[in-house]
């Protein structure tokens, strides 16, 4: 029998003890003596919750609840299983500190779901169905380290007085090139339900090459946006919707159809990215169809524009 064992055992014997004198408690007609009698119960119940986990991966509350993320990413999990590990009522606000200050892909219930009404999220509908507002996924089990800069610009960004998507389109362009969640980018919007189809609407209709993994990135982490460049579609080129974007871009193998670029290419010194051109111009009546439609680069895209 291991050590981690024995403790367990220990603290389950004690709380037993605490069990039976509250039972013998339950006949007293004082009820302050009944709650008194509870409270050794209560602090001894949490010890056997965070007893449970490897004391080396369990120095805190903290450190409980990433061990708990870790050992179980892509799987939804409820408040009231941190509240366990974890030994602390307050254990949303580690979450948080998890997300916020040390670059864990955490989402949250209510943020899932915003995402995936959008399409933005690759998971099933029961799954998204059963997250409420006290449930949490890790997405990555990769730590983020840009994270704490990320969010100190949302923070900054969050108290201005511009709109949502104003916001959102600033903190798109303070981190170009960088992997986005859709908690900072909800932060940011001072979590106004709409920042998702704001999202999707710079996307879609200002032409601002946001990608994802649903809109041409497969490559991206899930439940992660990023911006590829400061630079705007033509105005001819936008509001191609995104299921026909995508269908284009599986189509070309995400490459450039002139040049055969691709992101696999990326580096700082060549930021190119994807375009969608219209074979038959946008102005002349040519259809936002797959038929359409073909990938090109920035570059090549240009070239086609300039004959």
């Amino acid at each position: 029998m291991t050590d981690s064992t024995n403790d367990i055992l220990q603290k389950t014997d004690a709380l037993k003890g605490f069990l039976a004198n509250f039972e013998k408690e339950l006949g007293n007609v004082d009820l302050r003596a009944k709650v008194l009698a509870l409270v050794p119960v209560f602090y001894k119940l949490r010890e056997v919750g965070k007893s449970i986990l490897p004391g080396q991966f369990a120095a805190s509350a903290r450190d409980r609840i990433l061990f708990y993320f870790r050992k179980y990413p892509m799987l939804v999990i409820s408040g009231d299983e941190f509240l366990v590990v974890s030994g602390i009522q307050e254990y949303a606000r580690r979450i948080r500190e998890l997300r916020v200050e040390h670059g864990w892909q955490i989402i949250s219930g209510v943020t899932a779901n915003e995402m995936f009404k959008e399409g933005e999220l690759p998971l099933e509908q029961k799954v998204i169905e059963s997250m409420g507002t006290d449930d949490y996924m890790l997405l990555s089990v990769v730590q983020d380290r840009e994270a704490a800069y990320r969010w100190h610009v949302a923070n900054e960004i969050r108290g201005s007085a511009d709109g949502v998507r104003e916001k959102i389109l600033c903190f798109f362009r303070r981190n170009i090139g960088k992997q986005i969640t859709g908690e900072e980018l909800r932060y940011v919007a001072k979590d106004k339900t709409e920042w998702a189809r704001r999202v999707r609407e710079l996307r879609t209709e200002f032409g601002w090459p946001i990608v994802s993994k649903q809109t041409g990135r497969p490559e991206l982490p899930i439940g992660v946006y990023l911006l590829e460049s400061a630079r705007q579609s033509p105005e001819h080129d936008r509001k191609i919707p995104d299921d026909v974007r995508g269908a284009v871009l599986r189509r070309d193998g995400y490459k450039c159809t002139e040049c055969d670029w691709s992101h696999k290419e990326w580096n700082s010194s060549d930021p190119r990215h994807l375009e969608l051109h219209h074979i038959k111009e946008h102005v002349k009546g040519g259809e936002n169809t797959a038929e359409n439609l073909k990938t090109l680069c920035n570059v090549c895209h240009d070239k086609m524009h300039r004959k």
